[in-house]
């Protein structure tokens, strides 16, 4: 028996080698600027594709975001609302912003707080690295939570109209379950968050449990 074992690993072991992972890449021919705007800029490249075969990417060069998920108490969580022109409606979402050219991502969210809630955080933590649009565009949004919030006042940009929002964290889970919220930002980092309370609830029972079982024994 050991040793059909064995065998069985080195067969798994040949096969793993003989199919090492596929490469795809697209080779840049050329690169020309379609469009640039004040906030992002749209590129047509011409590709060499994995066949050899040439084929044309059209994408937009994007600066790079932040979101955050502020929590104003362990049961309260910070949206915003803000109307958004390409779909003529009012949108819930997460506070957000792009990042200036050379800045650090964290000092982006510090900064776009303040601007757009009025509030600074004691406690940041890093939860992920986003790239929401990969069919067409490079856009990356860096994810945080913020934690143990100071109100100090707002200052949105000019023309940057929005509502602040602090809302029970259970409602807003309700909102992405039944639809309200359909922003992408605001529902991963809504999920993210909810995760997050989830475990750390289940730290705090853990010794609570281990002490009553320990005064249990004779």
């Amino acid at each position: 028996m050991p040793p059909a074992k064995a065998g069985r690993k080195a067969s798994k072991s040949r096969s793993a080698k003989k199919n090492p992972e596929v490469d795809f890449t697209e080779h840049t021919l050329a690169s020309d600027s379609v469009y640039r705007g004040g906030f992002f800029e749209v590129r047509r490249d011409a590709v060499r594709r994995p066949d050899g075969k040439p084929a044309v990417r059209e994408y937009i060069r994007h600066p790079g975001a932040v979101m955050m998920v502020p929590l104003l108490d362990e049961d309260t969580v910070v949206l915003v609302r803000q109307f958004r022109y390409p779909l003529r409606r009012h949108f819930l979402e997460v506070p957000a912003g792009k990042m200036e050219p050379g800045e650090d991502p964290l000092a982006t969210a510090k900064r776009e707080l303040i601007e757009e809630c009025g509030y600074e955080a004691a406690h940041w933590r890093h939860l992920t690295t986003l790239h929401p649009c990969i069919g067409y565009s490079d856009e990356r949004i860096e994810l945080y939570l913020a934690r143990e919030l100071h109100h100090v006042g707002a200052g949105p940009d000019d023309g940057e109209f929005l509502e602040v929002l602090p809302t029970p964290i259970d409602q807003a889970l309700r909102w992405v379950r039944d639809g309200r919220i359909t922003e992408v930002k605001a529902i991963i980092g809504l999920l993210w968050l909810e995760r997050i309370m989830r475990s750390e609830s289940v730290r705090r029972k853990r010794p609570a449990r281990r002490g009553r079982a320990l005064r249990s024994r004779p």
